[in-house]
């Protein structure tokens, strides 16, 4: 698919020096009576204040200490006091001055420091033992996952929580309780009661143990609860699934969270999310963008909850706001798509090896610290044995292949889909890869019908990106969404396996002198984000509809013509895809709708 260019956002960690560093003398004695506390005294946003506290809980003096510790990737020292502090990669070491090595019995000694980033220390030592006074045996590991809570004695307002113990090499202190994502309460018992809750609302738990250096580990599964009494209840949407691209990068110069998608209403109207995309690359899933994956603290008014991200949580960024927004909406299931059309060149190394591709993506969609977050995964190739930004020679039973290991590991627990070709012309990419055999391992296709046609022809002819049907003067046959979908049905696809795309953006043309399609033109039309594309929601103000033709609408202003759908054309295919046995719709993607929805609003009307 043209459009999904990935808007690459930079984000470079600025590495001050550190004035009168020193280097790192041998380490002291092993610190079997001594422990090491870390707190965050300060932090303003784009860096903060931490402190090492050393305490001598032994009977005899300490004469020098060292503290070795682990920062997260992206989290760095700027500038420190009272202490040499130096760092090799992400490991970062603190040596005492020669002022404040000696520790009587009782006694406890502080540095401070600046840094960037948001990360908390890790594996930490002291002198070479354990920072919480164990023995000389290096580093410290956080406690296990707890496990996952089972919920008792709901009330309207109050839930009773019950959870089995975590374990730790040195001791467990305490569980952190998590009320979607927040930390509402800290207890040394393996059960709470939490109080205070809103009748007939649904709320998801989490616990996290602590240790007695206060090292946080992995958050148990998640236990969801609906509090008894209200008039709540999971909105029906029938069986039809009704899809929506979330993509990651929406949050920078969009300004599109996924709060938006409860004060739009669209929540309330879809069953499925594709959250957009995870990279592949090595033959493997990964990550795409981790600050706005997993790390990014939202502020009160953008989170789903409405309460503000703090440091030390677990989990942040875009995956625990959708952990709260299915919180909310509990019939809500999320897919990690991965590829897209930036990152389908890897996918030629994935298939050369699809056991192990399909292995690093169930690990990642299943890593504790997200894993309740995730549904199922979606596979976005652009294109099995055929050419999107870069052509694919991996052959014909690749992507069968690719799709079959993956449900192998995944299991029919989870859903496992795959956004596809929409090119029905003869000789064209439905017929250079296996879909029939592929289908036997998904649940569905999204089956890409839009940018057919747009200005990367410069001159034209002018053409609608997303036609339903053929019209006389089409610029090439088999380029609409009927021929699309009788293609697949023609090779055994079930319908219900098939959903219509629909694109929440539009695609023009500049120097056009007609209304009708097939004019001429110079070039492509201005877009806020990019040439030749601007968001439905800019369009049906700056450019309102001109007339129709198969199927979907067009736009002939000045000199710029555009074509985009609708929620008059969406609800025609909305009930063509019904006449034609589909299975749903999906769209791409939420950030061009308006602030109330209107287009989700017709497919789900359209739907139903």
């Amino acid at each position: 698919m043209r459009f999904r260019h990935r808007a690459a956002a930079g984000f470079a960690t600025l590495l001050l020096p550190l004035a009168g560093l020193v280097g790192l003398a041998a380490p002291a004695q092993a610190a079997s009576t001594a422990t090491a506390t870390y707190a965050k005294t300060q932090d303003w946003g784009t860096g903060f204040e931490g402190k090492w506290t050393v305490t001598n809980t032994g009977s005899t003096s300490i004469s020098s200490w060292t503290i070795a510790w682990d920062f997260p990737s992206g989290t760095s020292v700027t500038s420190a006091w009272d202490a040499d502090v130096t760092s090799s990669g992400t490991h970062w070491t603190a040596k005492n001055k020669s002022y404040n090595g000696t520790l009587a019995p009782g006694v406890s000694v502080s540095f401070g420091f600046n840094g960037t980033g948001s990360g908390s220390p890790s594996n930490c030592t002291l002198n070479g033992g354990s920072c919480d006074g164990g023995t000389s045996v290096p580093g410290d590991n956080p406690p296990s996952a707890p496990g996952t809570p089972t919920a008792s004695s709901i009330t309207d307002t109050s839930v009773k929580l019950s959870w089995s113990a975590a374990t730790d090499d040195k001791g467990v202190k305490n569980y952190d309780v998590l009320r979607d994502g927040k930390v509402v309460s800290t207890v040394t018992a393996t059960s709470y009661t939490d109080t205070g809750l809103t009748a007939g609302s649904d709320y998801s738990y989490t616990v996290q143990a602590r240790d007695t250096a206060d090292q946080t580990g992995p958050a148990s599964g998640a236990v969801a609860v609906h509090t008894t009494g209200g008039t709540t209840t999971p909105p029906t949407t029938g069986d039809k699934v009704r899809l929506g691209y979330f993509t990651e990068w929406g949050i920078y110069g969009r300004n599109y969270n996924v709060k938006n998608l409860v004060t739009s209403g669209s929540a309330a109207k879809i069953t499925h999310i594709n959250y957009a995309f995870g990279n592949v690359t090595g033959g493997q899933c990964a990550i795409g963008d981790s600050y706005a994956d997993y790390d990014k603290a939202f502020t009160a008014d953008q989170s789903v909850s409405g309460v503000a991200d703090t440091w030390d949580q677990p989990l942040r960024g875009n995956f625990n706001q959708l952990r709260e927004l299915k919180a909310k909406y509990p019939n809500i299931k999320v897919l990690w798509s991965f590829g897209g059309w930036t990152w389908s060149g890897g996918f030629a190394q994935a298939a050369a090896n699809p056991a192990a591709f399909a292995d690093s993506c169930y690990n990642l969609v299943n890593d504790p610290r997200w894993a309740d977050v995730f549904d199922g995964i979606d596979i976005d190739w652009e294109y099995p044995n055929a050419c999107g930004l870069s052509c694919d020679t991996s052959g014909a039973a690749a992507f069968k292949n690719v799709m079959a290991a993956l449900r192998a590991k995944f299991g029919t627990s989870k859903l496992v889909t795959a956004a596809v070709t929409a090119d029905g012309s003869a000789g064209g990419k439905i017929e250079a890869a296996d879909y029939a055999g592929a289908a036997n391992y998904v649940n569905w296709y999204n089956v890409m019908t839009y940018d057919f046609f747009g200005a990367w022809d410069a001159q034209g002819p002018t053409a609608p990106h997303s036609p339903l049907t053929s019209y006389s003067g089409i610029p090439k046959a088999g380029f609409t969404t009927a021929d699309a979908i009788a293609k697949y049905k023609a090779i055994g696809v079930p319908a219900s396996k098939l959903l219509i795309g629909i694109g929440f953006y539009g695609r023009g043309w500049t120097g056009v002198t007609q209304d009708a399609p097939g004019g001429t033109a110079t070039g492509s039309a201005a877009g806020t984000y990019e040439q030749g594309i601007e968001d439905y929601k800019v369009l049906k103000t700056s450019c309102p509809v001109t007339g129709t033709v198969a199927g979907t609408a067009y736009a002939h202003c000045g000199s710029n013509w555009w074509s985009y759908d609708t929620p008059s054309t969406i609800a025609g295919k909305m009930s063509w895809a019904k006449s034609q046995g589909l299975g749903g719709a999906f769209f791409w993607e939420f950030s061009g709708d308006t602030s109330n929805g209107e287009l989700v609003s017709a497919i789900n009307s359209g739907l139903s």
